[in-house]
């Protein structure tokens, strides 16, 4: 039985690890602020979540467990919100959605 926890813990482990190497690749590779955020907003609360759950299973039913139960519940809360309110200040803020271009590359073109 301990393996089995164990065994499930390290899974847990390397695919939170996992999750957030992709969501890190995909801040530095996305265009826009938009679909960085996307991908930063959608691998954190999901890495995070998975490397958590497999300290959880690391810890075992113990004052550190409970922490790491609260840990995670105020994480599933606020990662959303704070995604959310980040997009939506961008949003009111006007910044542009789409593709960034360089503005220097189309007066070069036109020249």
């Amino acid at each position: 039985m301990e393996l089995l926890l164990e065994i499930t813990s390290w899974c847990l482990i390397l695919s939170g690890c996992f999750f957030l190497l992709i969501g890190a690749i995909g801040v530095l590779r996305m265009p826009e602020f938009y679909t960085r955020l996307h991908a930063a907003g959608l691998t954190d609360t999901l890495g995070a979540g998975f490397l958590l759950g497999g300290l959880l299973f690391q810890a075992g039913l113990n004052l550190t467990g409970l922490k790491l139960v609260l840990i995670i519940l105020f994480l599933l809360m606020t990662s959303p919100i704070a995604t959310h309110a980040l997009i939506n200040a961008a949003y009111t803020a006007r910044l542009a959605m789409g593709w960034v271009t360089d503005r220097t590359a189309e007066q070069d073109k036109g020249d």
